[in-house]
């Protein structure tokens, strides 16, 4: 296995300062799969770029940063893993709400010959705020009804492992994420993780759900209303891309 671990950041000051990221490449830096890690930085205005650089970079030899303008955290991965180097890409989430061990799993389910392996938290989201738990059920419900996703439980667990090979299929057959903009404010729709995993079984890739840890953190970046509404405008698209047969 040779696997590129990509760390999405928008104004992630806090986090680093916890220390996620000494976490992150302790594990890499022990774990000879790891082939690397890159921090793709989505236009932060808060300095933390400069954190990673001042106190990360040029210290560890797996450690990369790429700089871009604010787009979102969809084009955010997306620049990932077209950077990317490693066979396999594993996007997380900087707060390591899954915590970054965790990959083992992922990574021992695609060595059996799954393309793309995705985290599962438990259906009870526990320390979730309840209108966040309702809400993201929801969700699911005009998920399954709309485009389907049969046989996937959890599509918005933040902890994915794709074969770089397919995700550059995908990236290169995305309708509604296909071309990113400059932007102002955050941008977590999740509907990119639908879009992603629709095309995935769409194209017969293999795909393996796996039980991970999960614990709820708070994050200033996640406005679950604007996002739940800019969520199910995109699912709209997604299904009016299909019925025309874009994809």
């Amino acid at each position: 296995m040779d696997v590129s671990i990509i760390l999405p950041i928008y104004n992630e000051v806090k986090n680093l300062q916890k220390g996620v990221l000494d976490k992150i490449i302790h594990y890499a830096e022990k774990n000879r799969e790891i082939r690397e890690i890159l921090v793709v930085n989505d236009g932060s205005t808060d300095g933390s770029s400069e954190v990673v650089k001042r106190n990360y970079l040029g210290q560890y030899p797996k450690l990369k940063l790429v700089d871009k303008v604010h787009s979102g955290k969809a084009f955010t991965v997306i620049e990932g893993i077209k950077k990317a180097k490693g066979d396999y890409v594993l996007f997380s989430d900087i707060d390591l709400a899954t915590p970054i061990e965790e990959a083992d799993k992922l990574i021992e389910d695609a060595k059996s010959g799954h393309q793309v392996v995705i985290g599962s938290r438990s259906s009870r989201r526990e320390g979730a705020p309840l209108v966040r738990q309702v809400m993201a059920l929801g969700l699911i419900y005009i998920r399954n009804f709309i485009i389907g996703l049969k046989g996937i439980r959890d599509t918005q667990c933040g902890f994915k492992l794709f074969k770089r090979s397919s995700a550059l299929k995908i990236i290169d057959n995305l309708k509604v994420f296909h071309n990113g903009k400059e932007i102002t404010g955050s941008s977590v729709s999740a509907a990119f993780d639908l879009e992603f995993l629709f095309l995935a079984q769409k194209y017969g890739m293999k795909i393996k759900e796996v039980p991970v840890t999960w614990r709820h953190v708070e994050t200033k970046n996640v406005n679950f209303v604007k996002d739940s509404l800019e969520s199910l405008r995109d699912i709209f698209k997604i299904k009016f891309y299909e019925v025309l047969k874009k994809y």
